[in-house]
């Protein structure tokens, strides 16, 4: 369990707070918390270069006043005079609330949850971490001449909790530990560009980390890039990886968000689901619960159930992502997917890129065995300033090979550039295979006449 200065005790705290917002004389209230207890290693060249302990909690409280409207308010104090002060401030905002956007209590807040089989895992603390770190940072330096330093890396475990409360008897409650390795390496030879790779690993606690996999995975990435070569500009058939994938599809995930849709910054429009987006034979789920998701939580921050939902079916548009305020609007059950706040947020869980089984892409094309021409893309940068998620299009520096009769030559610098509407349905294959990565789950997606420009 958390050191008691820092743990979340839920059924306590909904008799604390049922008794404070009685005495003020508020009915209508509920509260949604965090705390987490994380501590973080960093190493340069075997020694410590940043260690970091910490214990952070939120706790953000929303009162209905006799209006009917809306008061939010943020704290960190637990003890019973800041729980006061925090429904007395959100009380006190309500007078001041939106008539126009009033959020409700999640229908589903009181609704059975999934099962989570994520076991907590014993956390080994900051000079364990240390060492395994400054081991891994050794082993990788070793592996090959070219590569000189590890100038990005981190080793971190976390014990977290959340839980939902409110007046009408919803009680969530959930702990959760997760630990994260990420190593990122800098090759450079005589003459040549420096050359850059990494890897991340997830895992439940810090110690069934695949620190060796990790390691293999980041000096393979790095070792590939040493001999490049300048790409011509032109339009190529691209081979994505699943995390390059996975990361263009996050980047543009507005599509599928009722909150964008309603506030006029989605590509997608309300009456938009029914309508073709994709290939026949590209499916795409979001799935909080999937067993490869570390992170998975069993309920939202509006007390919603997590579950399994649809997105593209057969390259048709489905369902969109919902808050309870968004879901009320569009006449549909809340999905899960809602953060607690002023403005509820609504966001994705858990990406599934698959193939519908009833439909043929017609092709059998493999990254592995397949003579090219093609372009093998890693990994997308900059998707924060190269993505214009409203208009649709793309403009992205990438990592990768052109793979020509069967040889693999790294890209030396080059963007990828299209749009998001004509990808999903210029996509020419789905792969078998599919790999879970950090950032969901997704085969190598195959798309044809994709714009790229070298550099001069």
């Amino acid at each position: 369990m958390m050191s008691s200065n820092n743990s979340l005790n839920a059924a306590d705290l909904r008799d604390r707070l049922q008794t404070l917002a009685s005495r003020e004389g508020i009915r209508r209230w509920d509260l949604g918390a965090a705390c987490s207890d994380d501590c973080s290693v960093q190493v340069d060249r075997g020694e410590a270069k940043q260690l970091k302990a910490s214990q952070r909690s939120s706790i953000t409280v929303r009162v209905w006043n006799s209006d009917g409207l809306v008061g939010i308010t943020s704290t960190t104090d637990l003890s019973d005079s800041g729980l006061e002060q925090a429904l007395v401030g959100a009380h006190t905002a309500s007078r001041f609330g939106n008539p126009e956007d009033i959020p409700e209590f999640s229908p589903l807040a009181t609704a059975p949850l999934p099962e989570l089989d994520r076991p907590l895992q014993p956390r080994q603390g900051i000079l364990p971490l240390l060492d395994t770190l400054r081991d891994a940072e050794a082993d990788l330096l070793g592996r090959h001449p070219a590569i000189q330093t590890v100038p990005y890396n981190g080793l971190a475990e976390s014990l977290s909790q959340s839980l939902y409360l409110n007046s009408e008897g919803a009680l969530r409650q959930m702990e959760r530990t997760q630990a994260s390795l990420y190593l990122y390496a800098r090759a450079e030879e005589t003459g040549r560009k420096p050359r850059s790779g990494g890897a991340v690993r997830l895992g439940l606690g810090s110690s069934e980390l695949d620190v060796q996999g990790c390691i293999s995975e980041a000096v393979d990435r790095t070792v590939s890039h040493l001999d490049y070569r300048p790409i011509e500009t032109g339009s190529y058939r691209v081979c994505f990886t699943p995390e390059a994938f996975l990361s263009l599809l996050g980047a543009f995930s507005s599509m599928f968000n009722a909150r964008s849709v309603l506030d006029g910054v989605s590509l997608s429009q309300r009456d938009s689901i029914g309508s073709d987006v994709a290939v026949p034979f590209f499916n795409l789920h979001d799935d909080g619960l999937h067993p490869g998701h570390i992170s998975a939580a069993a309920f939202d921050g509006e007390g919603t159930p997590t579950r399994r939902l649809s997105l593209i079916e057969g390259g048709t548009l489905r369902n969109f992502l919902h808050s309870e305020a968004t879901a009320r609007a569009f006449g549909v059950q809340p999905t899960g997917h809602a953060g607690l706040g002023a403005k509820v947020s609504v966001g994705p869980d858990w990406f599934v890129v698959g193939s519908n089984p009833q439909v043929s892409s017609g092709n059998s094309l493999n990254h592995r065995t397949e003579s090219g021409p093609f372009v093998l893309i890693e990994d997308l940068s900059a998707l924060h300033a190269g993505v214009k998620a409203t208009q649709g299009s793309f403009s992205l520096p990438f990592d990768g090979w052109l793979v020509n009769n069967g040889e693999r030559v790294s890209v030396e610098a080059a963007t990828v550039a299209g749009d998001i509407r004509s990808v999903l349905n210029g996509i020419a294959h789905l792969e078998a295979d599919s790999k879970i990565t950090h950032r969901g789950v997704s085969p190598h997606v195959w798309v044809d006449g994709l714009s790229i420009t070298g550099e001069a």
